[in-house]
């Protein structure tokens, strides 16, 4: 009997341990048309109190995980959208040191979508003072697209240059640079329209929002956020119509935001993606995101400068 009762003992603990092995930091690529990374959080799998974040199964937001459990090995996550109960499905299996899954709507008779994820890695490059500037580059030249290709080629490409101005006529695709930066500053001077809802992507991977919401209270959808993870300090907007400024620098996951000369975020951590990701590939160089497919954005300055020791 004893031997039994070991033997059973054995077998869930060693559930337990195996259903453990899903808790961390999760970046994922799904496979579907548009070029896209999601991001995962998981936290005691394998207890009562299994808790997780997702960006983004609706609305770009990093969401909440409604439901998490695994059985006969494979990890389940739901998350339910509260304005209309929409439930997002999720499964997967590890697969050495990879997650293999899939999501699907409830309800939807479309093909699930196929997604991987490998666990985020750790980034502990600091901001200590160490890093100089290295050669400025212009990203955009005041002429043409040159150093620019669509995110989504298919679509129609609505970007042209006027008067040394970079501008969209939306809907249209997202742009992104050719070249891909690691640890940078980086200096904006863009304008928008009233209604306008933009943003810049960093890396590829993490927005800085771009919205008319001049006189409002700072939020995480606001202007000058890190979007839906970190509120800025204040809300630094211009009024529609005006040119505006963002100096950004980035090194490591430690981000700093100065917005229209005031700064907005300081010293942030960077925990993961942001819904604006075409890549999900934390550890390595991305390139530039400027979101165009929302509303009209308007470019005159686009300068970055790499950082190096």
């Amino acid at each position: 009997m004893r031997a039994i009762l070991g033997f059973l003992l054995l077998a869930v603990c060693t559930g337990f341990g195996a259903d453990q092995d899903y808790n961390g930091r999760w970046d994922i690529t799904p496979v579907m048309q548009r070029p896209r990374g999601w991001w995962l959080e998981l936290n005691g799998v394998g207890t009562p109190d299994a808790s997780g974040t997702f960006i983004s199964a609706y609305a770009g937001d990093l969401n909440k995980i409604n439901e998490i459990h695994v059985s006969g090995g494979e990890l389940t996550f739901i998350i339910i959208q509260p304005n209309n109960n929409a439930k997002f499905v999720y499964h997967a299996r590890l697969n050495g040191s990879k997650l293999e899954g899939t999501m699907q709507r409830e309800g939807s008779n479309a093909e699930p979508v196929k997604w991987t994820g490998v666990r985020a890695p750790v980034i502990d490059e600091a901001d200590d003072g160490t890093w100089k500037p290295g050669k400025p580059v212009e990203l955009f030249n005041g002429k043409d697209l040159s150093g620019w290709h669509a995110l989504m080629p298919e679509q129609e490409m609505k970007w042209s240059v006027q008067d040394a101005v970079l501008r969209n006529a939306p809907p249209t695709t997202d742009i992104v640079s050719d070249r891909k930066f690691w640890n940078f500053t980086a200096h904006i001077e863009f304008r928008i329209r009233e209604h306008s809802n933009s943003g810049i992507g960093l890396r590829g991977r993490y927005e800085i929002q771009i919205l008319d919401d001049y006189g409002r209270p700072p939020n995480s959808h606001g202007a000058g956020a890190l979007y839906s993870r970190v509120v800025p300090a204040v809300n630094a907007s211009k009024p529609a119509g005006e040119w505006q400024t963002y100096d950004i620098r980035l090194v490591g996951r430690t981000l700093n935001v100065v917005f229209n000369g005031q700064k907005v975020l300081d010293h942030v951590h960077i925990d993961g993606l942001t819904a604006i990701a075409n890549n999900a590939d934390e550890g390595v160089p991305g390139p530039f995101i400027i979101q165009g497919d929302h509303s009209y954005v308007e470019i005159r300055k686009f300068t970055v400068t790499p950082l190096v020791h």
